[in-house]
């Protein structure tokens, strides 16, 4: 009697045992599929009459309502999966039974539950999207999974306190860059987007100091020139804004305002090229080196201006940032009819490369797939700089990962070029 009962108990674990894995199988098509599928897509199905397009787009639309509970789900059922798998397997094999239940277990569910399913679902995002949508959408509806979710994420809450935890779940800036490249990878979105997509996430950490273009490399004009002077200033470099500084007795600069090209033009053509620049002055707006470029910009359409002067902590002139700049970090190098088209970084034949002192960090590394530290420079040329301590003479050179860095120019205290060379093995 008991033997029967033993065997008949074991059939109906067996049972269970196999209707879990169905159930596990659907929860990774499903994951894997909602989890990939975007909205214009999920859009596209349902407009196009699809079955289950229309609930697809409720599911994609709001993840946090199901996202939790079907990971609830996934980890209900195999957690009672594995417990009855044990169980049967110590009934059957005595003493090894838990050792071969975990191994089973552990090869039968990866590959049949977790590894097979998911594939087919990255393989075919559409149709495991539209197959689980509806089933899905009642499951996680269910009220014993929604109250179970629900009491878990409170339990988080008190666990971990912080502002928006009930809303979860949660991406990080990395998660989401790993999605935008899956996306492109994918074609769902054009890699041209995918790279104003990451830029825009980089925006948001960019401070004024990265962009600006320092004061060594601006064009400017002393108060004590005559407008005439100061429009040929503006002519031969082709510029609408000159920024007017005056120096006082300890050779210290400070910005009195900005001359505008067509204000000199009107007062030249009205005869007054002899009087003083400082006597059409605009004014001037001056801003912090770290202060973060998406504020800067919104303040410029907010005010209306697009050149700022940037001082640092001592209220020293360091650079000058247009709002042409700002763009630029999102979209790329805009080049007009003035802009110098030289490159920045220029391939040798040696193999070696010849930099633009003033190549940015960000850049470099993005160049050479390196990882030059940025945490106290912001240049090829500051980076040279700060690790020699000193101003390098000529021929100076730093090693970095494998890579030799030498000042090729030096002018004054300024390193002008570098030339980047790969670290030959010589042993």
């Amino acid at each position: 009697m008991i033997a029967q009962g033993l065997q008949n108990s074991d059939i109906w674990m067996l049972v269970v045992i196999f209707g879990l894995l169905l159930f596990l199988i659907f929860l990774s098509i499903a994951e894997m599929g909602l989890s990939r599928m975007t909205r214009p897509k999920a859009n596209a199905l349902a407009e196009s009459g699809a079955r289950g397009g229309d609930a697809l787009v409720k599911l994609v639309m709001h993840p946090e309502r199901w996202v939790n509970p079907l990971l609830l789900a996934v980890n209900v059922s195999q957690t009672i999966q594995a417990t009855l798998t044990g169980v049967i397997a110590g009934r059957l094999f005595g003493a090894a039974g838990v050792a071969i239940g975990v191994t089973l277990n552990v090869i039968v569910f990866f590959v049949l539950a977790e590894a097979v399913p998911k594939t087919y679902a990255i393989l075919n995002p559409e149709r495991a999207a539209l197959m689980t949508a509806r089933p899905a959408t009642i499951l996680v509806a269910s009220a014993p999974l929604m109250f179970v979710s629900r009491a878990l994420i409170g339990l988080t809450n008190i666990i971990v306190k912080g502002k928006g935890l009930r809303q979860g779940p949660f991406v990080g800036e990395q998660e989401f860059l790993g999605i935008v490249e899956a996306a492109a990878h994918d074609e769902v979105i054009e890699h041209e987007e995918r790279e104003l997509i990451e830029s825009i996430i980089e925006f948001g950490d960019t401070i004024v100091r990265e962009i600006m273009k320092p004061r060594p490399d601006f064009v400017c004009v002393s108060d004590k020139m005559t407008i005439k002077v100061a429009l040929d200033e503006a002519f031969e470099h082709g510029v609408s804004r000159l920024p007017v500084l005056i120096e006082d007795e300890d050779g210290n600069e400070d910005v009195l305002g900005l001359a505008f090209a067509k204000d000199l033009m009107q007062h030249e053509r009205n005869g007054g090229g002899d009087n003083l620049v400082s006597s059409v002055l605009r004014p001037a707006t001056v801003v912090p080196e770290n202060k973060p470029v998406s504020k800067l910009m919104r303040e410029m359409q907010r005010d209306h201006f697009h050149l700022a002067i940037v001082a640092d902590e001592y209220g020293s002139i360091t650079g000058l940032v247009t709002l042409e700049d700002c763009l630029e970090e999102l979209v790329g190098d805009i080049v007009d009819e003035h802009d110098d088209e030289d490159q920045m970084v220029t391939s040798l034949v040696n193999g070696e490369f010849l930099v633009d002192g003033a190549l940015s960090i960000s850049d470099f590394n993005e160049r050479f797939d390196l990882d030059l530290p940025d945490e106290d420079w912001d240049t090829v040329a500051g980076f040279i700089f700060a690790t020699l301590e000193h101003v390098p003479r000529v021929g100076e050179a730093v090693d970095f990962d494998g890579w030799k860095f030498t000042a090729e120019e030096v002018e004054g205290r300024r390193i002008r070029s570098v030339r980047v060379s790969p670290v030959l093995d010589r042993e």
